[in-house]
């Protein structure tokens, strides 16, 4: 069977918090895929993984084409075809007169399409698959409408949810071949955003773990009972409250560590706050790290807590079950779907910093022996749902479906 010639569109590739693209198009490839990877723009982020840095060098910006790249490309795609030219123009004008950017930005993004159609001919590329129904579904959309493949998306939330009307979700669902939703919340939220008989071509494709997290033997939990949170230092991911939290049970006398490992807009709110309740000696900071940093970390904790108010389905939630550490986290969007009160974890409700110190109580309180077990369980459950082998054979099978102009199927229980 021919490799087929799959395009990865994000607006911004690799960065620090994307590991989960990496890791899909790496698992793709291994299931004999020929991928090619296109960012619009060039990340800012310092890349402190080695395998991002591989990333960055295999990766195409369509804006390298700077403003003259982007008018010839436009003149080339009018003098091609310019009935296409013309549908792509009034899809801007439907999508952008609503949205929240305006029809400037939109025509700026009908430049973009243009250009990425020519790499797109240019590199025989049969597909294109975008992450995040934003501005890299948007150009894929208008590449389609000028001509050029088809194109599929994985809508991740909660972006995508919270402005689905200003984003033109309901247009980019019928214009793709299939969508990814990364959970059974998320597919509900899209069914919201568009007529019945999309639905079907509305597929669950959860995000993946690799070997490197699930094949090395969990190390056992000891003391001291040290706490791990991923994940970028804002208010949705609730840190703010994880640290008051601990503040509550140091004031209690209760001997616990907390390693958040992440940056962003609230470092320095955090800081202030760990010095204004004398945590130094409780709580650290390390910044990003590399995935090796991550296992290493989580390997030396006895439980994992994100106390966020708004997600989809958190890879860093994956990463720790399949450590083998239990997860302290909230009632919010597909992270029930993975974490089972008693079983592998504990939920409390998003924006209680009472109910969350009573949950880092249990897990302060709980044994090792139950500590472990919940892990063993964890381990368990992330192995049979997320494993990036599966879940890449999963997704090629929709990629051949597109290309073959075959229907998505029905929507089946998962």
């Amino acid at each position: 069977m021919r490799a087929m010639r799959i395009a990865y569109l994000v607006n911004q590739y690799p960065k620090i918090s994307h590991v989960f693209i990496r890791r899909e198009i790496l698992a793709v490839e291994r299931e004999g895929c020929e991928v090619t990877r296109y960012s619009l723009r060039r990340t800012g982020d310092e890349l402190i993984d080695p395998l991002d840095r591989e990333e960055a060098r295999k990766t195409q910006a369509v804006l390298d084409a700077e403003w003259w790249g982007l008018l010839g490309a436009m003149v080339w795609a009018a003098a091609r075809r310019p009935a296409a030219f013309l549908r792509a123009i009034l899809l801007v004008i439907r999508v952008g007169w609503r949205s929240e950017r305006g029809l400037l930005r939109h025509a700026i993004y009908l430049a973009e399409a243009c250009v990425l159609m020519r790499c797109l001919r240019s590199d025989r590329i049969e597909h294109v698959h975008a992450h995040f129904g934003t501005n890299s579904t948007t150009v894929a959309m208008l590449c389609h409408a000028l001509g050029g493949p088809s194109y599929s998306f994985t809508a991740h939330g909660p972006e995508e949810f919270d402005k689905a009307l200003l984003l033109g979700l309901g247009d980019k669902i019928q214009h793709a071949t299939f969508v990814a939703a990364i959970s059974s919340f998320g597919r509900s939220q899209l069914f919201r955003r568009c007529d019945f008989r999309q639905w079907p071509k509305i597929q669950v494709v959860r995000c993946g773990v690799d070997d490197a997290f699930l094949d090395p033997d969990p190390v056992p939990i000891r003391e001291p009972r040290r706490l791990v949170s991923i994940g970028r230092l804002c208010e949705q991911k609730g840190q703010l409250l994880l640290v008051e939290a601990m503040a509550r049970l140091h004031r209690e006398g209760r001997a616990a560590e907390l390693v958040l490992i992440g940056d962003g807009v609230l470092r320095r709110e955090i800081e202030a706050a760990i010095a204004r309740n004398s945590l130094e000696k409780n709580v650290h900071l390390l910044g990003w790290a590399d995935s090796a940093t991550v296992r290493r970390t989580l390997d030396e904790s006895c439980a994992f807590v994100l106390p966020s108010f708004a997600e989809g389905l958190p890879v860093v939630i994956m990463e720790a079950m399949a450590r083998a550490r239990p997860v302290l986290s909230t009632f919010v969007a597909g992270i029930p779907e993975l974490v089972l009160p008693g079983r592998n974890g504990w939920l409390v409700p998003a924006g209680s910093v009472d109910a969350l110190a009573d949950g880092v109580r249990q897990i302060l309180d709980a044994p090792l022996g139950q500590l472990a077990e919940m892990g063993l369980c964890a381990r368990e459950d992330v192995r049979r749902q997320h494993e990036i082998g599966k879940i890449a054979r999963g997704l090629v099978a929709h990629f051949r479906d597109a290309i073959e102009g075959k229907s998505s199927g029905a929507v089946l229980p998962v």
